[in-house]
């Protein structure tokens, strides 16, 4: 397969939107050059591996992927991830239509967590995912009691994340393996209901005049935690 440097880059305007509409970087007018032009030598040259999109292959891969998955199809990345998922997953609660949610979603994604579990309203601002909600399996619930009953019939335990009286600091906690993570939504954080339906409540210790971070930056820094306690690598 020919190198990164072999096949060239090129420039193209890209979105945090679902349809890859076109945006401008926010420090000049200057195009962001992303991905890769056409597989090089036309036709002919293309791999026979069925990964590879015939259309991806002749038009150039933009997406925001990795390398190595550069010109495969959706599909052949969704199931080389399932093959490699960590045992952890993620909920959200969705009241108030969090912005938060698509960058936990993105987070979720880059951490491989197995399933993310959106708790309340269906609909949520898909921006801030970048486009992974593509590669990330994501499951509605009405209620947290549907959440609930979902943990319990496939043993995993909730792990709720918010400063609350009684909360587990983080880097004092023994994360599960297979476990999910509940966050709330910036500022309110967690409803009652979830608090008191959570196996085990945690929080991240803050050192400023702030009383909360950041809904998704709060994110990261949970899966972080398990992920140096359990992935391999």
């Amino acid at each position: 397969m020919p190198t990164l440097t072999e096949l060239g880059r090129y420039s193209r305007q890209v979105s945090d939107a679902p349809d890859d509409k076109p945006v401008v970087d926010g420090r000049s007018e200057d195009r962001i050059p992303v991905g890769v032009g056409p597989w090089p030598g036309g036709q002919d040259a293309w791999p026979t591996d069925p990964r590879y999109d015939r259309e991806l292959l002749a038009n150039g891969d933009a997406r925001n992927v990795v390398d190595r998955f550069r010109y495969w199809s959706v599909d052949a990345i969704v199931a080389e991830l399932d093959a490699h998922r960590h045992g952890f997953s993620v909920a959200i609660e969705n009241w108030q239509h969090d912005m938060n949610i698509g960058s936990i979603v993105r987070t979720a994604n880059a951490f491989l967590a197995e399933t993310v579990h959106i708790v309340g309203r269906r609909r949520w601002n898909k921006r801030g995912a970048m486009v992974t909600d593509r590669y990330q399996h994501i499951v509605h619930h009405d209620s947290i009691a549907e959440l609930v009953s979902f943990a319990r019939e496939t043993g995993r335990p909730i792990v709720a994340v918010d400063n609350v009286a009684g909360a587990i600091e983080v880097g004092e906690f023994g994360f599960p393996e297979r476990c999910i993570l509940l966050f709330g939504q910036e500022g309110p954080g967690l409803t009652p209901e979830a608090l008191a339906a959570a196996d085990a409540v945690v929080e991240i210790r803050q050192y400023g005049s702030t009383r909360s971070i950041n809904a998704g930056a709060a994110a990261a820094i949970v899966m972080h935690a398990w992920v140096r306690e359990w992935a391999a690598g």
